[in-house]
C-alpha cells in the first residue's frame, strides 16, 4: 500500500484525517521511513479564500509499555491550510527499521496506532482566490450534427446531442429563425455547456472553438465558419453568432440540400479556472 487515509475527525469546527504512507512518501523521494500528514477535508464545504491556521503534533502507541511516543515537527509552529496546501506534517517521522522492530512495541501482530492533537489558532476568508490551470498538449475534438426537415422546425431554438471535450459537455445551440439582431433574417448559432449547473462554483473554462456550416454542393468554398475564443462559466453558458449565416444564402448557396444541413463544432480547450 503507498498510502493511507483514516477516517475523518473533526477539532476545531473543521474535519481532519491522517494521511499515512507506510514506505515513505516517493513524491518527496522519501525512503526507509515512513511518512505522516495531516490533511483538511475542504472540498465544498468552506468558502473561497479561506485559511486555517492549525498546530498539530502526532502520536505512535508503543503498545509493550502502554506509552504514546510524540512525533512533532522540530519547528513546532502553526501551519496555514488553503486550498493549494491541504496536507502538513513530517516526511520522514520515523524509520521503518525502528517501527517493525518488534522491541519498540510500535509494530505489534501487524497492528499499530497513530493519532494525533490539533488546535485550530484562527481562520481567516479573504474573499475570492483563483487557481489557473494550462492545458498542455490541448486537444481539438470536433463533433457534426445533421439536421434534417430544417423547413418543419417550429421550435425557437434545437441542440445537439451532447459531446465531450476537455473534460466539460458541450453542445451546439441552433436558432433556426435567429436570435437578437438575427432574428427573422439569419440563423444563429451558438457552443454551449450542456450542464452548466453542474459546474462548481468558480470554474471558468477557457476554450477555442469554430462553428461551420457545410456547403453541400460546392466544393471551392465547402463551408461558412466563425472561429472564437471565450471563457465559459455557469453565468456565461455559450457563445457565438447572432448572424451565422442569412437565410437568404442558406437557401441559396447549397448549405440547405434536400431540406438537410450539417453543422460542426471543433472545441480545444485550453485552460481552467478554480476558485481556492
Amino acid at each position: 500500500m503507498e498510502r493511507y487515509e483514516t477516517g475523518v475527525f473533526e477539532s476545531g469546527g473543521y474535519k481532519w484525517k491522517l494521511v499515512i504512507y507506510p514506505n515513505g512518501n516517493k513524491n518527496k523521494n522519501v525512503n526507509d521511513h515512513i511518512s505522516l500528514y495531516l490533511a483538511i477535508e475542504a472540498e465544498n464545504s468552506l468558502p473561497p479564500g479561506w485559511e486555517v491556521y492549525a498546530a498539530f503534533r502526532f502520536f505512535l502507541l508503543d503498545q509493550n509499555e502502554d506509552y504514546y511516543l510524540t512525533l512533532q515537527d522540530t519547528t513546532k509552529k502553526e501551519r496555514r491550510f488553503r486550498g493549494m496546501k491541504l496536507e502538513w506534517g513530517i516526511d520522514k517521522v520515523i524509520p521503518l527499521k525502528a517501527f517493525n522492530d518488534a522491541s519498540n512495541g510500535y509494530l505489534v501482530d501487524d497492528t499499530c496506532v497513530f493519532g494525533a492533537e490539533v488546535f485550530v489558532c484562527k481562520e481567516t476568508s479573504r474573499g475570492k482566490g483563483e487557481c489557473l490551470s494550462l492545458i498542455k498538449e490541448a486537444i481539438a475534438i470536433k463533433s457534426a450534427w445533421k439536421i434534417d426537415y430544417f423547413s418543419l422546425m417550429r421550435e425557437e431554438s434545437y441542440d445537439s446531442n451532447p459531446f465531450n471535450a476537455g473534460d466539460q459537455t458541450w453542445k451546439i445551440h441552433l436558432y433556426p429563425k435567429g436570435k437578437g439582431i438575427g432574428m427573422g433574417r439569419h440563423i444563429s448559432l451558438y457552443l454551449a455547456l450542456a450542464d452548466p449547473t453542474s459546474l462548481p462554483p468558480g470554474l471558468k473554462i477557457y476554450a477555442e472553438f469554430t462553428l461551420r456550416m457545410l456547403d453541400q454542393l460546392h466544393s471551392k468554398h465547402p463551408y461558412h465558419y466563425g472561429k472564437v475564443s471565450r471563457w465559459f462559466s455557469a453565468s456565461s453558458q455559450e457563445f457565438g453568432w447572432s448572424k451565422f449565416i442569412s437565410l437568404i444564402n442558406l437557401n441559396n448557396l447549397g448549405y440547405l440540400f434536400k431540406d438537410s444541413c450539417l453543422v460542426d463544432a471543433e472545441v480545444t480547450v485550453l485552460a481552467v479556472v478554480n476558485a481556492l
